[in-house]
């Protein structure tokens, strides 16, 4: 048995997940975690460095524990994103729909990501967040500017969501764990 099948029955056997939350700074990735977790959202306030939620949930009976690390987006911060990296089972990037002049941005930081190899394995949700501002790109046109289509090293979904009303959040995080069981856990 090789510690690779080692590794699949020991994550099996307890069915945590690591899930790593980035994006650019102000793209909602808190808002996102604590209303998530049922947190008060009203005072947020940018993330120097990072935080980590550790919260139980169910989906098609399955019991996961998952242990969210929210990292810091600023330009600063993202030299240090490597640094968590490691063993992380799905990637979370969330994009500000509405801030149209960082999408730029926001695709070519995506794209170095999904090149490092410790990421190799790694599912991606992307949330396409603020759906609930007027001036938010939709789904398709964030998709189009983030290339997504064109994504063929990862296992990806894109997902309308709005952190402050909730939209979508479960059901983003249900796919997600679905798409990592698949790959790492044998379920019952």
């Amino acid at each position: 048995m090789g510690l690779h099948s080692i590794l699949k029955k020991l994550k099996q056997k307890e069915k945590e997940v690591r899930l790593l939350m980035l994006g650019l700074d102000n793209a909602g990735k808190t808002t996102v975690v604590k209303r998530f977790c049922g947190e008060d959202i009203n005072t947020i306030s940018p993330t120097y460095g990072f935080n980590i939620k550790t919260v139980d949930h169910t989906v098609n009976n399955y019991e996961y524990k998952l242990n969210i690390w929210d990292v810091g987006g600023q330009t600063s911060l993202r030299s240090y994103w490597r640094n968590y990296f490691e063993c992380t089972d799905g990637l979370i990037w969330v994009v500000d729909s509405s801030d149209v002049d960082r999408l730029e941005d926001c695709r070519s930081e995506l794209k170095k990501l999904l090149a490092e190899e410790r990421l190799a394995g790694a599912t991606l949700l992307v949330f396409a967040n603020k759906q609930d501002l007027s001036d938010s790109l939709n789904v398709g046109q964030i998709k189009e500017i983030l290339d997504l289509e064109t994504l063929k090293t990862h296992h990806w979904f894109i997902l309308p969501c709005s952190a402050v009303t909730g939209e979508n959040l479960v059901e983003g995080i249900d796919w997600l764990l679905k798409d990592i069981s698949a790959r790492i856990f044998t379920l019952d």
